[in-house]
Formats: C-alpha cells, structure tokens, sequence
C-alpha cells in the first residue's frame, strides 16, 4: 500500500498489486495444456517448440528449477506430492517462468558466431581516452575506468602516453588538458589483471605515442615485463590479421611505428620547412611540427573533413631534433600498425595486397568521406582496420551515431565509455550480441568482395519485426515511492524502435497507464527492416510529466539478429548502462 499526501490534511492510498497473465500467456497455457489445470513437460515442449522456437530447452529442468524458485519445496514434501502435480505448471508458473528475466532472456548469453576469421571481420567494442572517469578537460586520470570497460567487455583500450615532467618516466594523461596523469605502468598492471575478467578473446591497446625515443624503450620494456607472454607481436609485419579464436587470452599494442632517424633528419637538412599549429585528435592545439613548405605534414597525417591531410589520431609527437635511431624492440612489439600512405584520403583507402593496417578518422571526417567514398570504404574495411573517433569538441565526453561507421564496416567505433546518453546506448545494445564477448562478426553483406555494399544505396524490405509489449514490473522495488510523483503513482508508457539503416530507424509507443505500478499495455508493433543485419531494438519506459520534462524509467538495446522469438522477460537498465535488480518488461518477438 503507498501513501501519497495531497496536502496538508489529504492523502490519497494506493495499493501496489501483481498484474495477471496477459490474454496471450492464457491463451498460450489453455493451448498447450489442453484446457487442463497444469502443464505437463511434455506439453512444455511443444509450447518451446511453436511458440518460443527453441528445439533444444530442456522443458522438465526448468520446470524442476521455476518449483523450487516458487514453492521452495522440501524434498520431503514433494515426495508426498501428487505425481500428476509434482513435475507440472500452474497458469501462475508458467508465468513466473515467462516473465524471468534470467530463465527466459530475450537474447542468448553464449558466444556462437565464428571465431576463427581474421579480426578484421568483427566490430569489435572500442573505448576512446579510455583513462578518464570525466570530462575531457579536467577530470582525472586513472585505471579504474579502464578496469570497469574491461568488466563490461571492451576489448580496445586507447592510452595517450606523455613524457611524465621530469622526463624520465611515462604517463598517461591527455596532453596540453587540466587532467590529472596516472602511470602508465599502473595502467597496464590493471589491463593484465582484468582484461579478460569479461571475455577470453584478445584486448587491444591503442597508443597514442607522444614520447622521446628513450622513453619508447622504457615502454617497451614495461609491456614485456607486464605481460610477458600474454603480448602477441608478429616476427613480421602482418599480410592479414589472426583470428580472434587465435588471439584468446592475448595482449596486442598497435600504434603508428615510429620514423626512423634518417627521415627526420632528411627532412632537417632539405631546409625548407616551417612551423605550424596543428592539434590532436581532441581539438587540443599540439607542440608545432616541421611542415614542409608544399603544406604537406612530415608526419603521417589524418583527414580533414575535405580530405585533406590533417594531424594523425596516433601522431608521433617528438621534436625532429631530438629523434636518435630507435632499437627494433619497440617498434616490433606493434602488432597493429596505425598510420596511412601520404597523399590524398582516396590514396588511403587502398587496400595492399600483402599488407594490412589501421588507419583513423574523426566522426565528421567519417561523414564527409562517405559522400564521395562510401565503397571504398567498405572495401578497405574488408581487410583492414578503421577507427571512428569524437570529433575534438565533445569536451564532456559524449558521443556520436555510431551508425555511419558500422554500416561502412568500421571495426572500431570509438566510444567515451565514461560518458552517457543513447548513443552509448546503442553501442551497448550492439556488444550484447555474440554472448557479450566484444566481438561481433561483421554480416556477410559487407565482406563480399565482389558486389561491395552500398549504404547509400536503396534496399527492398528484408524482414518485418513484429515486437508486442505486454506489461511491465519491478519498479516499486527498485524506485523510491515517489521518485516518479510525489503525490500518485507513476503513469508509464513505453517507447520502442529501431536504430540502424536510415530506411528502418523509427519509434513508436504505447499509450500511459495511469497511476500504475505494475502497467498492463498490451500493444503490438510492427517493423519492417532492410538491413536487419544491423538494426537494433530500442526500448524505453518514461513516466509521463505534465508539468515537467518526462522521467526516465528504464531502457535497453537489444540486436535484432539475435532475437529469440516468442514471449520472453526483457530486463531494464538504468541510464549508465547498469542493470536494475527488477525492473523488466514482458514481449513478444516474431518475424513475419
């Protein structure tokens, strides 16, 4: 029962009931246990089989599990149970077990894809500056948002390593910012202990190198001390990138390779070059680099959002003068290497036949390359690696639609994992998929190299989702009675759509239901899809605000790949991505 004051001398009381089996879960129980009382395990699999989709459950262990989870029954009493009762459902049983998040989920929780393709054929979760626990600015450095993206299943963690001020040790920090430096050495240390606390499959490292030479040494020698044979680096530049299934319970570093000595100092001697601003991938203006006078960059340089050359992601920050001979240890330890031919971006998309690489652009240098470049795109992300990054005004650490480089087939699409908000979301839902392993096998539609994809291009319906929302529970006990209203009960409706290709990025919802703790909807959805290969489900519950803006009540994002059909419990999450202890929807999934 809640108490909700009205005024000074009113109060008004309502009670917090349990909601009924909808109409479906009746229909379905009276269906498949043929009008009787309870549902037997034979009748429970037949249920699995038309309506649910699954070949495989074993229907007399879940059963066993959802009595004891409700009745709690001692071995003693069921022994004196009837037979005809002891191993069968009830109406309410059955709608336990349906409305279960973790009994019933609505996707699988193994992984399933290949494995054994080399790593360019997956998107793979990507963290950005992955040493914040803030803003971009003037929050501080740490590991301890690098161990919590590791828990949750990031696989690339991007360190920006700085000489420390007295220029004998290495920190990680965001050069020319207000953020507090953490040691490299500590970062590293915490990277071996947790990265694969989420997942066996290998963690990339991606340096941004603003280091001296002899410090590129010292860091050589931390990563072999630190991971030992955990590091994965070829005896040779790599012609195609192993497999993730190879790559288990590996470390890989990629970074662009530092120039040798004698390209610098060639550059010195031609005399003709001269100082120019330039910034880093934050929009943090850098130490000036010699330029050479035709305005091409000495370094190996990203893209503007014309094409044109621009300050790498990955920029080797060391005075020209102060470059000596570089040992081969470092260089050898980068597996991956980052960094792009000189000339124009149409240069940089070609792919080499005996060659592979990472190459990096900026969210908006992403966007205006698809207008004139979208295939080659694709085609290079075929074989190597492309790396999506904010574009340096996202200051407080939010982030971008992650949409534009997936469907170019960009296996790193760079997140601020400390930041918030629904495109963090959707990045979220899209590493659900796979068991939550952190990679994702790309769709064959973008590996095939004879009939390259177009994202631009129009495509005819594929599919049609047809999603039904039921009801939804668990509020009250996850929520302060009134951290919706002070003065009744929530009024929550629920929103639901898709993200993914233009074409099929939508959303809908239901109507609210009042004064309900517990809302009843029972409304359906229909979406037709052209690329369901990456679309994904979007699901949100507000509570309806006359006055104010509407509160959040939960959401998530689920891969529509990876549905699993039938009337499943969807769980929640809060805004950070957490889960609630209760909160959770019940739904219907089909493909018409």
């Amino acid at each position: 029962m809640g108490t909700y004051r009205l005024c000074l001398c009113f109060t008004r009381k309502f009670k917090v009931t349990e909601a009924g089996p909808p109409e479906d879960v009746k229909e379905a129980f009276r269906e498949y246990a043929q009008g009787g009382s309870h549902m037997t395990a034979e009748q429970f699999q037949r249920f699995f089989v038309n309506v649910q989709g699954e070949s495989g459950a074993d229907a007399q262990r879940i059963i066993e599990q959802i009595l004891h989870r409700r009745h709690h029954i001692a071995k003693f009493t069921r022994h004196h149970i009837a037979k005809f009762t002891r191993h069968t459902l009830t109406l309410d049983d059955f709608h336990h077990y349906l409305f279960s998040a973790d009994l019933n989920p609505p996707i699988g929780s193994e992984v399933h894809q290949d494995m054994t393709a080399p790593l360019s054929h997956y998107f793979i979760f990507t963290g950005h500056n992955s040493y914040l626990t803030g803003n971009q600015l003037s929050s501080n450095c740490s590991d301890v948002p690098i161990i919590r993206a590791l828990k949750r299943g990031v696989r690339v963690v991007e360190l920006d390593i700085w000489p420390n001020s007295t220029k004998d040790n290495v920190h990680v920090l965001h050069g020319r910012t207000l953020t507090t430096p953490v040691e490299l050495v500590k970062c590293l240390k915490s990277i071996k202990e947790h990265a694969f606390a989420a997942s066996p499959y290998p963690v990339v490292i991606t340096l941004e190198d603003h280091l001296t030479p002899d410090l590129r040494d010292k860091v050589a020698k931390m990563l072999t001390e630190t991971f030992g044979n955990m590091l994965y680096y070829p005896k040779s530049e790599l012609k195609e990138f192993p497999s993730p299934e190879d790559m288990k319970y590996k470390i890989i570093v990629s970074t662009k390779p530092p120039k040798e000595y004698l390209e610098a100092k060639n550059a010195q001697e031609e005399g003709d070059s001269y100082k120019e601003k330039v910034y880093d991938e934050d929009g943090v203006e850098k130490e000036a680099l010699d330029v050479k006078a035709n305005g091409q960059q000495d370094d190996e340089s990203d893209f503007d959002a014309s094409g044109h050359d621009q300050e790498n992601a990955d920029s080797d920050d060391c005075e020209l003068e102060s470059c000596t001979s570089v040992g081969p240890v470092y260089k050898s330890l980068i597996a991956i290497h980052s960094g792009k031919p000189k000339g124009s971006l149409k240069e940089a998309l070609k792919v080499e036949i005996d060659k592979v690489r990472r190459l990096s652009l900026s969210e908006q240098t992403l966007e205006k390359a698809t207008e004139s470049h979208s295939l080659k795109i694709v085609r290079f992300t075929q074989k190597n690696f492309l790396r999506i990054y904010p574009k340096g005004t996202r200051f407080n650490s939010s982030n971008y639609k992650p949409f534009v480089g997936w469907m170019h087939g960009a296996q790193m699409v760079a997140f601020n994992m400390q930041g918030y908000g629904k495109h963090l979301w959707l990045m979220h839902g899209m590493f659900r998929a796979n068991g939550g392993c952190g990679y994702v096998k790309k769709p064959e539609l973008l590996m095939n190299e004879h009939s390259v994809f177009d994202p631009k291009s129009k495509q005819n319906v594929q599919k049609i989702l047809r999603v039904k929302v039921y009801m939804g529970d668990g509020w009250h006990l996850d929520f302060k009675q009134t951290d919706f209203d002070t003065y009744s009960p929530p009024d929550f409706y629920t929103r639901v759509g898709i993200a993914g290709a233009p074409a099929d990025t939508v959303m809908k919802q239901t109507k609210k239901k009042e004064d309900d703790w517990n809302p009843v909807w029972e409304e359906e959805f229909t979406f037709p899809l052209t690329v369901p290969e990456l679309a994904l489900l979007r699901i949100e519950v507000h509570e309806y605000d006359m006055s104010e803006k509407d509160d959040f009540a939960g959401q998530t994002v689920l891969p529509v790949w990876e549905l699993r059909q039938g009337i499943r419990a969807v769980p929640l999450h809060d805004r950070k991505g957490e889960q609630f202890s209760s909160v959770r929807l019940l739904m219907r999934f089909d493909f018409i």
